[in-house]
């Protein structure tokens, strides 16, 4: 197959069906002006009963006949131009690919991700699922949101912001404990350089050895450093930060094959914190050391100081039952690598990021399995949370809703900077293909990935109905490479399908429809693209086959019956599901009630995180699954059935992709990201993949 990059085949077509647009696009805007209008959003609500004779209320008095009045002026243009751009959808591509390095105005991490070797341990992918209803502004009012390209900006930087910070993993060995906060470990996250992490060091060492002392994880902004002398300008002479240290493995502090008596901090006659240099001298508790966090009683709980303890090559840091992992996202090519420097206010404003998100619980994208560690959740063997930011070192993105084409060009814009592949403006226009409605709407599908994307291909749905069927609903799939195999001289691959279904309720027939064809379709594809195009060689070893999407069901309805019980689930494995009709006690509904989206309360990623941690506060602003048989209460309302709100949007993933690889999922997450942007809550899922074999 070959990778579309532009609209259209000829530059003559393309050329003709822009001017054709140009004549619409007047027609299109004020329409979209006009109806906005008079649909007005519960914030704008808000200030105009706040301030009666506010320059809005003035604003609409004279814009809504001046649009109307332009709009009817427009009408012979936009009619003579759908003439021109109707029939030229025949020969337009189902999607448009585009791929882009990050220059060195773009300095985000990220990037193409590495195709090294295949190891034996395998590695781990992480895959996000987002809608965010980006439709023409009047239509996006009727889920309450407005101001669709503002928002589609602030989508875009939101992902690649929570994408391309690093990650940091907390576990704690307790029975009780399970998570530790940002508040918990403030002083000690701060002082981490993204750079700075296990899987990348600065490029000029120089950089890291003269970091101000502010920059150090031990000693607070402006204290005396009981490790740094007065005056010393860098940590360059700190007995901690030794130069050239290139890993943690080779850390003074905490040596691979050494424990904490061999420390340059602590002597090795030490046998409390009070001969510690770290220790003030006299402290009896840790609330007077600037390492231990308050409420620490003694030496044990310090992150630094352990009496016996086995050090991680690793972690970082290994105290009595804590363990600490930082990473960032893969490092580029060392060409790559030049042109990837953060700016000065990127990297503080990362910072501060880090700083406010309590979730700090993302985990190395290389895969290794730690025998020592405990399940954490229960009999479910992977994490799963609610986080405020999007996982570090997103692989795969899958969006819904990416409707209206200025949107989708600011919000791909912006996607670009993290990721070098994209695929957008995906469906099929008026008449076309098996789609029997006239379509004035794409499909709503966008994939951004940081893997080489080698097919694509799309399909859409043909039994839309009603309003649904105005769009080009249909499925997205795609192959990438992950890898490649050195003994077999394989390529290793991975599919990803991603799809939107019918939104209509009460039409299970016509999605249980839907997810036939999405199976079949899936199965001919992956069947016509086993092996390279051309060559004779051996077939591609599969990495994972997932499916994202949303897909307007969720598994605790009485009235999604039809839909739970389908085949789909037999294939595929969905991690937040018992069996039909039940989910598992941790899983979140993803559908949140519009009325409630501006509430304070919700108003922030954060803000909305901790409702989202609380009962009664989902079931304030999520929508629940309701029953049949239920009567509407004193307020009108349905009484919600147990549970934890509408879960629509899935990740799923195959478990049997390639004969004795094993497959794994790590961790699961509600995300909060884009609080106040869209009426979704975003999910992501991280596998690990391995061939089962042992490194040699």
């Amino acid at each position: 197959m070959v990778l579309h990059t532009s609209p259209y085949s000829s530059a003559f077509l393309g050329c003709f069906s822009s001017l054709s647009w140009g004549f619409i696009f007047p027609c299109y805007w004020l329409l979209d002006r006009l109806l906005a209008s008079c649909v007005a959003t519960t914030l704008e609500k808000r200030r105009r009963s706040q301030d009666p004779c506010s320059f809005m209320t003035l604003y609409m008095l004279v814009s809504t006949p001046l649009y109307l009045l332009l709009l009817l002026a427009s009408l012979p243009f936009a009619l003579l131009g759908f003439l021109l751009w109707a029939p030229l959808q025949v020969a337009r591509h189902p999607y448009l690919y585009t791929h882009r390095r990050p220059d060195k105005n773009q300095a985000e991490q990220g990037g193409a991700a590495s195709l090294a070797d295949w190891k034996p341990q395998g590695r781990s992918f992480c895959f996000g699922s987002a809608n965010v209803c980006l439709l023409p502004d009047s239509l996006a009012r009727f889920n309450n949101l407005s101001e669709t390209q503002r928002r589609a900006y602030e989508v875009g930087k939101r992902i690649r912001n929570g994408a391309s910070r690093p990650q940091i993993k907390i576990y704690i060995d307790s029975p009780t404990n399970t998570s530790i906060s940002a508040a918990s470990f403030s002083s000690l996250v701060t002082g981490f350089r993204r750079t700075s992490s296990l899987g990348q060091r600065p490029e000029n060492p120089g950089e890291s050895e003269t970091e101000p002392l502010t920059e150090c994880p031990i000693h607070t902004a402006g204290a005396d450093c009981p490790i740094h002398p007065s005056g010393e300008q860098s940590s360059a002479e700190c007995p901690v930060h030794v130069t050239g240290e290139e890993n943690t493995a080779d850390c003074p502090l905490h040596p691979a094959e050494q424990n904490g008596s061999d420390c340059p901090v602590h002597n090795a006659e030490a046998q409390d914190c009070s001969d510690c240099p770290v220790h003030n001298a006299g402290a009896q508790s840790g609330s007077d050391c600037p390492v231990h966090n308050a409420g620490a009683q003694n030496g044990s709980d310090c992150p630094v100081h352990c009496a016996g303890g086995q050090n991680s090559p690793e972690f970082p840091v290994l105290a009595s039952g804590v363990q600490i992992s930082i990473s960032a996202p893969e490092p580029d090519s060392p060409e790559a690598q030049a042109e990837n420097h953060h700016s000065e206010e990127d990297r503080e404003n990362m910072i501060g990021a880090m700083t406010s998100n309590n979730t700090l619980s993302h985990r190395t994208s290389v895969f290794k399995k730690h025998a020592g560690r405990k399940r954490r959740h229960g009999d479910d063997g992977f994490d799963h949370e609610i986080s405020a930011f999007f996982p570090a070192n997103l692989d795969f993105l899958c969006l819904q809703e990416a409707f209206d084409h200025r949107a989708t060009s600011r919000l791909r814009q912006q996607l670009h900077r993290y990721f070098p592949y994209v695929l957008s403006d995906v469906g099929r226009y008026a008449w076309n293909g098996c789609c029997s409605s006239f379509k004035f709407l794409n499909s709503g599908v966008m994939l951004a990935s940081r893997y080489p994307i080698l097919d694509a291909h799309f399909q859409c749905y043909p039994n839309g109905r009603g309003e649904d069927a105005l769009a080009s609903k249909g499925a997205l799939f795609v192959k990438v490479q992950v890898g490649t195999s050195s003994q077999q001289q394989q390529r290793v691959v991975g599919y990803v399908a991603c799809t939107h279904l019918h939104a209509i309720e009460g039409d299970a027939a016509v999605r249980c429809e839907q997810l036939d064809l999405l199976l079949a379709w899936g199965a001919e594809f992956r069947k016509a693209t086993s092996r390279p195009l051309g060559e004779k060689c051996l077939e591609d070893q599969v990495a994972f086959d997932v499916v994202l999407g949303d897909l307007n069901f969720d598994n605790c309805s009485s009235e999604d019956k039809l839909e739970q019980q389908h085949s789909l689930f037999n294939q595929y494995k969905d991690p937040c599901r018992l069996g039909p009709g039940e989910d598992k006690p941790w899983a979140l509904g993803t559908l949140l009630d519009t009325s409630g989206l501006y509430d304070e309360e919700v108003s922030s990623p954060e803000s909305l995180q901790k409702v989202m941690e609380n009962e009664e506060g989902r079931k304030e602003y999520l929508v629940f699954p309701t029953s049949k048989n239920q009567c509407p209460n004193q307020k009108g309302r349905k009484i919600p059935l147990k549970g934890n709100g509408r879960r629509i949007d899935y990740i799923l993933y195959r478990e049997d992709v390639q004969q004795d690889w094993k497959v794994d999922i790590e961790e699961f997450s509600f995300i909060t990201q884009l609080a106040g942007l869209t009426d979704h809550l975003s999910v992501a899922m991280r596998l690990a993949v391995s061939t089962g074999e042992e490194e040699p």
